[in-house]
């Protein structure tokens, strides 16, 4: 064993060097066959050897380096446990300076990329652009550019803060951030421009979370298993439920964003659409083999935990094909697609994705739907996930209150509603309709799933772990229930502070104005506006238990507090002559769209009346709550009485008994003294 380990140990890097290097030459030989289309579609000269086949290697290898960080620091949070102090022990150690190294050197390919864009996008030698302040400046005026200089910082960021990290609490916000640094690669690309590019940018994102995970989770798990490490059975158990999830929105994601580039004949006419083809054929592969790596693999760790050659074997085998299919798929974004179905777009379909029939009516705000990949699946997948804990409480006999139910599946219907009604459709062109989806989201969505208690429902439904057993899915939602983030982010003044102070940073600080006309804009206000409103109401009116409980009369303050100055943003609106986003609003050249003015002063007003429906949900809360408070502690009481015969009762009475005797003593005493004068 002494002599074993270290000659396993010494694979891991050469394994990981080896498949980051085959995607390298497959992305650099696949791009050089595509070159002569790419210069015919660009119109611009070669820029040279360095940059046709350094550009697609360098990315590819850094895409490589990005996943082996996401999965090492997946494999040290998630599936390895640590020791029982909160430290990380061996294992999660290795799987942390892994991630560590990997997210710097995906830093340095980010950073590297930034030059190579530059030469690739106006057609000149990479020497002419190695200057630091040419870079800098020419990185503002290239998107795709910009998109790698923010993913060098974000990647150099995750780097620097993974190098002291000991103990297991920072390793799920290193993973977190590290999924962050794939954010600016999503936004960009043949997916960022052209029509449906909304559906086309969800689903690239998507794409690449589930690429990550799944890929990232595989080699992170053949590290741990050749370094021959402690809990591989646990790690390749934990692995194959998540990969599973990772093929169906790979799969699901991937041919949606197929679909809206390229029609099913351009599949076998065109270049691109044979790169198509081959990661169609590499996914199919891949499910293959992690199907029989979860009937081999995994099945033969179960049963004997030194057994790990059939999971080594097939894995090898796997993260072959993911460096293949990551060239291809590099290649792919190098690669001219086939000609847009619309040829001249129009101005709305351009900025937005799509086309609007006319202005909003109640038919078409309630009919004309189009479905939000990340909102509308994130609503859907939270009802399925909600309906299966209570499937499984009532299955093992235990009752789940109904209220609770219906106001989770309402606050789900109500965000699906939001994002991908006609008040989602409408809501990236007009201000009121923005603000209607606002109001929807940061009041009415979080008061629902508040009230649905899912951190209740979650300790509830999940099996707890042994005494000696790693820790499962419920121990982390106690660590995060219980964790310094959760315990600030939950008094009261930050959740009031983030639920008030954002809306006017957002519309009266510029933000508004420079996020409008960005997809990625809209989606971080969209996940803003449902998280400072859920941490809000949590505090407020919650049923699950918080770090920081407050007593009712706070509670009541919270909400005076918010409401009021909420209601003043919507007046000040309604008062305002300043136009917010009026430079993108005109480019869309609605002729129904008008007077900007009007419509903003009616967001102004649907921003002022918004507040009176939860501010009488919220009081019914309070009420209910309070009442609910007293009758447990009535039968609390009561239950404490019964077992002992109502002693503080029978105490009480003694004690007025004893009074009433004191008190009659000096009567006596004073009848006493006058009958002997």
């Amino acid at each position: 064993m002494t002599v074993s380990a270290p000659v396993r140990r010494s694979a891991v890097w050469p394994v990981l060097l080896g498949v980051a290097l085959l995607a390298g030459c497959t992305a650099a030989g696949l791009a050089a066959l595509s070159l002569a289309d790419s210069l015919t579609a660009t119109g611009l000269p070669d820029p040279g050897t360095a940059t046709t086949l350094g550009l697609p290697f360098v990315r590819a290898a850094g895409e490589v380096a990005a996943v082996v960080a996401v999965g090492s620091f997946l494999c040290a949070a998630f599936f390895v446990p640590p020791q029982q102090n909160g430290v990380l022990d061996a294992a999660g150690y290795r799987a942390l300076r892994t991630g560590t190294v990997a997210a710097g050197v995906w830093a340095v390919c980010a950073a590297l990329l930034v030059p190579l864009t530059v030469s690739d996008v106006s057609g000149q030698p990479l020497r002419e652009h190695l200057a630091p302040g040419a870079i800098w400046s020419a990185a503002g005026l290239v998107d795709i550019a910009g998109a790698w200089r923010w993913t060098a910082f974000l990647a150099a960021a995750v780097a620097l803060a993974s190098i002291p990290v000991l103990r297991w609490s920072w390793t799920p916000v290193l993973f977190g951030a590290s999924l962050t640094t794939l954010v600016p690669l999503g936004l960009t690309g043949h997916s960022s421009a052209g029509g449906a590019h909304d559906l086309a940018t969800n689903s690239l994102l998507i794409h690449l979370m589930g690429a990550a995970l799944w890929a990232g989770g595989l080699l992170a798990l053949l590290a741990h298993a050749l370094r021959g490490s402690e809990h591989a059975g646990l790690a390749a158990r934990r692995f194959s439920a998540v990969a599973l999830w990772c093929f169906v929105a790979m799969a699901c994601s991937g041919l949606l964003n197929a679909l809206v580039r390229m029609r099913v004949g351009d599949l076998f006419d065109t270049r691109y659409g044979l790169l198509v083809l081959a990661k169609l054929v590499a996914l199919c592969a891949l499910g293959t083999l992690g199907w029989r790596q979860r009937r081999l693999g995994v099945a033969a760790l179960q049963a004997d935990s030194s057994d790990r050659y059939p999971l080594i074997r097939l894995a090898l085998t796997e993260a072959l094909i993911f460096g293949l299919t990551f060239g291809v798929a590099v290649a792919l974004g190098r690669t001219p697609p086939p000609p847009p179905r619309v040829l001249n777009p129009s101005p709305v379909e351009v900025a937005i994705g799509y086309d609007l029939a006319g202005p909003p009516t109640l038919a078409r705000v309630l009919f004309d739907w189009r479905f939000d990949l990340l909102f509308g699946t994130l609503a859907l997948v939270f009802a399925a996930v909600y309906v299966a804990g209570v499937v499984r409480l009532r299955r093992r006999g235990d009752d789940w209150p109904t209220g609770r139910l219906v106001a989770w599946l309402l606050g789900c219907a109500t965000l699906l509603f939001a994002t991908s009604s006609g008040i989602g459709r409408y809501m990236p062109a007009m201000f009121s309709m923005h603000m209607g989806a606002h109001m929807l989201l940061s009041m009415l969505v979080p008061i629902l799933l508040v009230l649905g208690a899912p951190t209740t429902l979650a300790l509830r439904a999940l099996p707890a772990a042994g005494r000696d057993d790693p820790p499962g899915m419920r121990e982390w939602v106690l660590v995060a229930l219980h964790s310094k983030w959760s315990v600030f982010f939950t008094n009261p003044v930050v959740a009031t502070i983030m639920f008030v102070a954002g809306f006017y940073g957002l519309y009266f600080g510029g933000i508004f104005d420079a996020a409008v006309g960005s997809h990625a804009g809209h989606v971080a206000m969209n996940i803003h506006f449902l998280m400072s409103g859920y941490l809000f109401y949590w505090v407020v009116i919650g049923v699950d238990p918080t770090p920081r409980p407050i007593p009712p009369l706070g509670k009541l303050g919270m909400v005076f507090a918010s409401l009021p100055l909420h209601a003043f943003f919507g007046v000040v609106l309604m008062g305002s002559p300043d136009l917010l986003g009026e430079r993108f609003y005109k480019t869309l050249q609605l002729p129904w769209h008008t007077n900007l003015l009007s419509d903003q002063q009616l967001g102004g007003g649907i921003a002022w009346s918004a507040g009176e429906v939860p501010l009488v949900v919220v009081m019914v809360a309070l009420l209910v709550q309070w009442t609910r408070s007293d009758q447990r502690t009535a039968k609390r009481l009561d239950r404490a009485a019964d077992r002992d015969h109502d002693a503080d009762l029978a105490a009480y009475n003694n004690m007025l008994a004893e009074l009433a005797k004191r008190d009659a003593r000096p009567a006596e005493t004073d009848v006493s003294a006058r009958k002997v004068e």
